[in-house]
């Protein structure tokens, strides 16, 4: 069994809102996302997965395909369907929030998946 502490060793980036692979591999992607008060996850797409969010600490501005915004906080589990367009925007403090995807047997573990982390 492996283990993971998901509020330790926090990564911030300054101009970018940060993804950190957490487990990547041809069963699964679960990346830990943090961003600054203000920082913004324009709107994107995971075309090959369901992409499933479960909020750790601060609050957010989410969008789904509807482009609605709604405000969530801690214990929050957002579910996104396959395709779906979604928009991320951290409000005035830290959000950290967990992701799940389906893993692809080319994922490598420098690559977080979806459209928003293709170079």
């Amino acid at each position: 069994m492996k283990s993971k502490q998901l509020l330790v060793d926090l990564e911030f980036h300054d101009a970018v809102p940060f993804a950190q692979p957490i487990l990547v591999d041809q069963y699964s992607r679960i990346l830990r996302w943090m961003l600054k008060p203000g920082q913004q996850i324009a709107e994107h797409k995971v075309p090959d997965s369901p992409f499933y969010v479960v909020i750790l600490k601060g609050r957010g501005m989410f969008a789904g395909q509807d482009g609605q915004e709604q405000e969530y906080g801690p214990h929050s589990l957002l579910i996104f369907e396959q395709g779906e367009l979604h928009t991320v925007h951290a409000l005035d403090e830290e959000l950290i929030f967990i992701s799940f995807l389906q893993g692809k047997d080319d994922m490598g573990s420098e690559r977080t998946g979806g459209e928003i982390g293709r170079k």
